[in-house]
């Protein structure tokens, strides 16, 4: 990614990428374009999640002001020459360098971090995750940033291990590895187009806020449909845990439990309390009947896997249900040492079950309740 803001960008270049900003040469270009389109090829056959995110970068020639590469989410701006210097599996690499910059929106997560230091933890991140997964070869023909404690980190854990060891790390020295430009809005949000090394502003193209969150909902649809046709195992844990937020939203297991609950204890229809939303109808609507006691057991795992403080927030949530729900005739606990045997509210018993499989842990407790559900002459309604 390529940031427009000139002070950042002149640290980034570094001395021994100037000589490369210039005029474009036709004949260089097409060169590196056919280059860059093999590299494509091959990421969809090696490497399908990343090669199928790279296609849909629009090639664009920066070589007025980008001495490597750099993305915005919707371009690969790249220069001519440096394309040139590079093997044909470097830059493979350097194609899922900036396709994660972009899946990891980099661009939006700096925050008030230090420019510098972020771009740094950013290239920690995505290089590891492509040397890990074996994407192109990793850039020797440039200096480029790599570390292997750093597997699995996510750039905010790196920054902060980075800033926390500032003082023993030559900054010039990680500057010197960072293999693009870094996009960054400018402080009030908005993208600052143009940049001193190039010629006449020559720079990228300027990006509104509503383009940049655009391009942020494209890039998720794009990570999805890439995820869906590619191996699994090709695709790397922090882009799993992406993947997983975006399809499995986690839900509130209280909300869940209190919904099944109430909709649970509304069994039945009466006139005793009309509905009133049937009342501008001049209409009579039943409104709903709520039993006045409801049976629920409770399966709790205490086996040699759960510690006494779990136990204590197990206990802790039974007792918060309870106080909810009066009417609970029993709890069944799974103990596998010492029986317990307690007698709170209206907790009628509490069991010893031996199994540590939950489904046969499922079986006793049905068995059992029914069979004093049947002495009771009840049935239950929450299982």
């Amino acid at each position: 990614m390529a940031t427009a803001d000139t002070t950042v960008n002149e640290k980034e270049i570094g001395e021994k990428f100037k000589n490369l900003i210039g005029p474009t040469d036709p004949a260089v270009d097409r060169d590196a374009r056919e280059r860059l389109v093999t590299a494509r090829v091959g990421m969809l056959l090696r490497a399908s999640f990343f090669g199928n995110l790279a296609t849909r970068l629009t090639l664009t020639n920066a070589d007025e002001w980008c001495p490597t590469a750099a993305t915005d989410g919707r371009r690969f701006y790249y220069n001519s020459r440096f394309v040139m210097m590079l093997k044909p599996k470097e830059l493979e690499f350097l194609f899922g360098h900036e396709v994660l910059h972009c899946v990891y929106d980099h661009f939006g997560r700096r925050g008030d971090r230090d420019p510098m230091l972020w771009n740094c933890a950013n290239d920690y991140c995505v290089n590891q995750d492509l040397k890990k997964h074996k994407v192109g070869e990793f850039i020797t023909t440039v200096p480029c940033l790599y570390d292997y404690k750093y597997d699995g980190w996510s750039s905010e854990e790196i920054y902060d291990d980075l800033y926390e060891n500032a003082d023993k790390i030559d900054m010039n020295q990680l500057i010197d590895q960072i293999i693009d430009q870094h996009m960054d809005p400018d402080n009030n949000g908005n993208p600052q187009s143009g940049d001193k090394n190039g010629k006449d502003g020559a720079g990228p193209q300027p990006l509104t806020a509503e383009e940049r969150q655009q391009i942020r909902d494209e890039i998720k649809e794009a990570m999805l449909s890439a995820a869906q046709a590619s191996d699994p195992g090709n695709i790397p844990a922090g882009v799993k845990r992406l993947i997983q937020q975006l399809t499995e939203p986690k839900l509130n297991w209280r909300e869940l439990l209190a919904m099944q609950l109430e909709s649970t204890i509304r069994s039945d229809y009466t006139f005793a309390r009309p509905n009133r939303r049937g009342w501008h109808m001049d209409a009579v609507l039943p409104g709903m009947r709520n039993d006045d006691m409801i049976d629920i057991a409770i399966a709790m795992d205490m086996s040699g896997s759960i510690g006494d403080e779990q136990g204590r927030d197990f206990l802790s949530e039974v007792k918060g249900i309870m106080k909810v729900l009066i009417n609970i005739v029993f709890i069944c606990l799974h103990l596998i040492h010492n029986v317990i045997m307690l007698s709170s509210l209206t907790v009628r018993t509490w069991m010893r079950l031996l199994s540590t499989n939950y489904k046969v842990v499922v079986a006793q407790i049905l068995m059992l309740s029914l069979t004093i559900l049947k002495k009771n002459k009840s049935s239950p309604s929450v299982w």
